[in-house]
């Protein structure tokens, strides 16, 4: 266990009403009491907070006013002694306190380390420690609440229920070879082995279902806009996210580049892309545009086509279907406002089932049923976020389509008729790659890495 006293900034750089300077560890409290002018801090009340001044012990000045909460262990996020020291939210008086914290002796955080110390002290899991950052990046509501869901232990307490079933099948198993002279022992542990494991690979199975809808809920939704030029997929951009990014005129070829935007649609974060139109073109620049447009549509999870009502079908849009026909598409038939030139018909035709929307941006119609369509996409017949649990983090997919290998692995080896200390060896690995999500099996380097992904002071 950690020992020294760690402090940093815990909220962000920049002007605002609060500062905070947070400390943790065993001299959390005699530090900040050694520089506060106010009430005897070691004497408080633990979880009681206390105004007074910061004190530069070498001018013996003072640095700041400021109120100052006393947490002490175990009852905290770390489980050691905490110190908060609200400041004014200004550059120089939260550095001013941080600068003679430190000269006090305390340690710079690492990114990440008032987690990492709640995890190493048992206070929360690996996979909650990962949930912190997921609700700090949380970009709906959708994603928040499947954020505390994580953080709350939901899914630890899943992983722990199929890691206890396994545990008591295999424990079962080591009877089995320990007393072989019992006929009925092997029979019930080869039954109990194949029920078990169909359980526990029907669990991992259903949470890997939800790994697609989760990685939207935390990554966000990569959504390209694609279409002719000057079809309007700039204002369908500003429209959505309700104020100016993109340039609108009437010349063709306008965007030259690739414009990105998180944008919440009833719930689903969008990673809004703005392509430049794609169509074949002499300009040097815009020509780097087009290239970089069919780029985005390779690796985007929805596509938003654009077409215009004024103008006739060409064979440009054409392609444009045929190259998104089997990816979530949702067709936009814009510029409703103008005369009809577009074939309906023949437009309902190529989208096949994919939706048509009609929309007049100028006009400012349409955008509701838009959103609505892009809302059910994904989350039609769905349950909501808060009656299931969601995998949403790269890492635990990865681990749980390890396991459901494994599993599979020792299914298949029970129906070859195998031995059951062959079999064990499988569901021993599940045991250990169902571990490493909630970090009971997990190696130190790789507790480092996750953590130096937090934020500073967090």
């Amino acid at each position: 266990m950690e020992t020294d006293t760690i402090t940093a900034i815990s909220t962000p750089m920049g002007e605002g009403a609060i500062a905070i300077v947070r400390l943790s560890g065993n001299e959390a409290v005699s530090i900040a009491d050694s520089i506060f002018k106010g009430k005897d801090l070691a004497s408080v009340d633990s979880h009681t907070i206390h105004y007074g001044k910061i004190i530069d012990p070498e001018t013996d000045e003072i640095a700041e006013e400021v109120m100052v909460s006393v947490m002490r262990g175990p009852k905290t996020f770390t489980r050691e002694d905490i110190i908060e020291i609200n400041c004014h939210g200004g550059l120089v008086s939260v550095n001013r306190v941080l600068e003679i914290v430190l000269a006090q002796g305390a340690r710079l955080a690492e990114p990440g380390e008032f987690t990492k110390r709640a995890f190493l002290n048992g206070r929360i899991d690996l996979s909650q420690a990962e949930a912190v950052m997921d609700l700090i990046r949380a970009k709906t509501d959708r994603a928040m609440n499947v954020a505390l869901k994580q953080m709350d232990g939901r899914l630890s307490k899943l992983i722990q229920d199929l890691r206890q079933k396994l545990l008591e099948t295999l424990a079962h198993v080591e009877v089995n070879i320990d007393y072989p002279e019992y006929d009925d022992v092997e029979e019930m542990s080869h039954t109990m082995m194949e029920e078990k494991t169909r359980e526990v690979h029907r669990e991992v199975q259903s949470l890997l279902q939800t790994a697609k809808q989760g990685k939207i809920l935390r990554e966000g939704l990569a959504t390209a806009i694609i279409g002719r030029p000057n079809v309007g997929k700039s204002s369908l951009m500003n429209a959505l996210v309700h104020e100016n990014k993109a340039i609108v005129t009437d010349v063709p070829g306008t965007t030259r580049d690739v414009i990105e935007e998180y944008v919440n649609v009833r719930g689903v974060p969008l990673r809004l892309v703005d392509t430049a139109g794609i169509r074949e073109t002499e300009d040097i620049v815009e020509r780097i545009g087009v290239e970089k447009s069919r780029q985005v549509l390779k690796e985007a999870d929805l596509i938003l086509l654009v077409l215009n009502y004024g103008d006739a079908l060409t064979e440009e849009d054409v392609r444009l279907f045929e190259a998104v026909h089997d990816l979530d598409v949702i067709v936009i038939v814009n510029k409703t406002d103008l005369e009809p030139a577009l074939d309906m018909d023949r437009v309902h035709e190529l989208a096949a089932d994919h939706p048509v929307i009609t929309t007049s941006l100028i006009q400012e119609q349409g955008i509701d049923e838009l959103e609505q369509a892009i809302s059910q996409v994904f989350f039609e017949g769905e349950l909501d976020a808060g009656d299931m649990t969601y995998v949403s983090n790269v890492r635990h997919v990865q681990l749980l389509k390890q396991a459901k290998k494994s599993l599979e692995d020792a299914m298949e080896g029970m129906e070859m008729g195998m031995p059951l200390d062959m079999v064990q060896i499988d569901v021993t690995n599940t045991w250990e790659t169902l571990g490493e999500i909630i970090g009971d099996t997990v190696h130190e380097s790789l507790i480092d890495q996750l953590f130096s992904q937090f934020c500073l002071g967090k």
